[in-house]
C-alpha cells in the first residue's frame, strides 16, 4: 500500500499558507514605507549637519556668505540632488553620496528640487509631500505646523 497525502490534507496546508501570506504581505509593505521615511529623516538630519559644518568652515575663513541652495537641478528627474553648496562643484560636498531626484513624475519616496530653492519630498504610498527650503542658513519645512512636516522634522 502506498502512503500519500489526502486531498483534505493538501487543501488544509494550502489554506494555512494562504492565511499566513495574507498576514505577512501587508506587514512587509508597511515596513518598506517605514524604511523610506527613516531614510528621508536621515537625509534631513545629514543635510542640517552638513550646513552647520559648512557655515563654521566659512566663518573660520572669514566668509559670511549665506548658503542659498543645496545643489540639484530644478524639476529634473533622476539627477543628483544635495550635491554641492550653492551649486559650486569646486566647493564642499553636502553629502558624500548624494541621492538622485525622483526617477519620474509619478515616483514616490524621493526628493525633487523645485523653483525658489524648495526641496520637495514625496511620501511613498500616498500623494502627499512636504516642502523644505534653504533660508537663513537653515533647512526647514516651509509649513512647520503641518503633520507631514512633523514626520520628517523630528
Amino acid at each position: 500500500m502506498k502512503r500519500a497525502f489526502t486531498m483534505v490534507e493538501l487543501v488544509f496546508v494550502i489554506v494555512v499558507i494562504g492565511i499566513l501570506a495574507g498576514i505577512a504581505v501587508p506587514k512587509f509593505s508597511a515596513t518598506r514605507d517605514d524604511a523610506t521615511l527613516v531614510k528621508a529623516r536621515t537625509t534631513v538630519a545629514s543635510i542640517r549637519s552638513a550646513i552647520s559644518t559648512e557655515i563654521q568652515k566659512r566663518q573660520m575663513a572669514g566668509d559670511y556668505t549665506p548658503i542659498s541652495n543645496l545643489g540639484g537641478e530644478e524639476n529634473r528627474h533622476d539627477k543628483t540632488i544635495f550635491d554641492y553648496f550653492d551649486g559650486n562643484i569646486s566647493g564642499s560636498r553636502i553629502l558624500e553620496y548624494p541621492p538622485r531626484s525622483c526617477k519620474g513624475a509619478s515616483s514616490k519616496g524621493c526628493w525633487m528640487r523645485r523653483p525658489n530653492n524648495i526641496y520637495r519630498y514625496y511620501f511613498s504610498g500616498s500623494s502627499d509631500y512636504v516642502d523644505f527650503q534653504v533660508a537663513n542658513n537653515r533647512f526647514d519645512c516651509t509649513d512647520s505646523s503641518s503633520a507631514h512636516c512633523a514626520k520628517l522634522d523630528r
